[in-house]
């Protein structure tokens, strides 16, 4: 049993910890930003305690886990005012779930070593189901010796764990996995637009393509509530535009290419205009029916 620090109790954060305790029995303090968040998590789960800050959190912590919103965000609780890695000791491990920068996560691993512990930048897939069920894809840039420290714990809410490369590589993977969904929601949105506009029998169109090369996650999970005009499944609009401006300020740095990537998140941009900010990232073939409604 190790001693656990898990910093950030969102939607995804408040469960991954949770099976931290369920199924590792790991000894938990938490904290969160609403104080009151982490009263409840302790509530819940009648286990664990509730921290101040940071720092107090990660104070004796054998690891420390953070999911939290964005770099800025990150920097708050890590190297700013009663941040964690003012109170880590030496030989402790800092894992970072949050989707933000390689720039960060490059930034924050130089710090922790300074200081004598050891970081991973581990972003995570899977939405908020994959949270609640425990069955999240954990992308990881670090060394192997802390990642082979760290993989046992952080494989109680996992379903694949990989180390990919060196500090930055777990984000800068979870860039390449958004730039996949985006593209995919897209075509997916355009394929039922079409299959409606055709007169098809939609149900029957998905049952067929579905076992051959068109078949996608998405398009096995996501295709009745797209057609149903319900999105509301977890992942945000708002959050998806946060990591494609991510991913394309990164494409800016190194040079890469993405068109597409980059005319989808406009397309996001345009369902956030028609109130769709917190609706899950499905929801862009709502702004495919709404143009067609205009027309009409």
């Amino acid at each position: 049993m190790a001693k656990i620090a898990w910093i950030g109790l969102g939607v995804m954060g408040y469960p991954m910890a949770g099976h931290l305790l369920k199924r590792g029995g790991h000894d938990l303090v938490v904290y969160n930003r609403t104080f009151a968040k982490a009263e409840k998590w302790v509530s819940d789960y009648a286990a664990g305690r509730a921290a101040r800050t940071p720092a107090e959190a990660a104070a004796g912590a054998d690891i420390v886990f953070s999911c939290v919103g964005n770099d800025d965000d990150l920097r708050a609780v890590t190297i700013g005012k009663d941040g964690a890695f003012e109170a880590m000791a030496s030989g402790a491990i800092f894992v970072d779930n949050t989707t933000a920068s390689a720039n960060v996560a490059r930034e924050l691993h130089a710090a922790a070593t300074a200081r004598g512990f050891g970081f991973l930048d581990a972003p995570v897939s899977g939405g908020q189901a994959g949270a609640e069920n425990g069955q999240l894809t954990v992308m990881v840039g670090g060394e192997q010796s802390v990642f082979d420290r760290a993989k046992p714990v952080i494989a109680h809410y996992a379903k694949m764990v990989n180390l990919i490369g060196p500090p930055g590589a777990g984000q800068l993977t979870k860039m390449v996995n958004q730039i996949c969904i985006a593209s995919l929601v897209q075509g997916l949105a355009e394929a039922l637009h079409m299959a409606e506009k055709a007169g098809l029998d939609i149900p029957a169109v998905m049952d067929t393509i579905s076992k051959g090369a068109a078949q996608s996650w998405q398009m096995e999970n996501r295709w009745k509530t797209m057609t149903a005009g319900k999105f509301d499944f977890g992942f945000a609009v708002d959050w998806m535009r946060k990591d494609l401006s991510i991913c394309l300020d990164e494409a800016r740095r190194n040079g890469a290419s993405l068109p597409v990537t980059a005319l989808v998140d406009q397309f996001y941009a345009e369902v956030q205009r028609m109130g769709g900010a917190r609706w899950d990232t499905s929801s862009l073939i709502a702004r495919l029916n709404a143009a067609e409604t205009k027309k009409s």
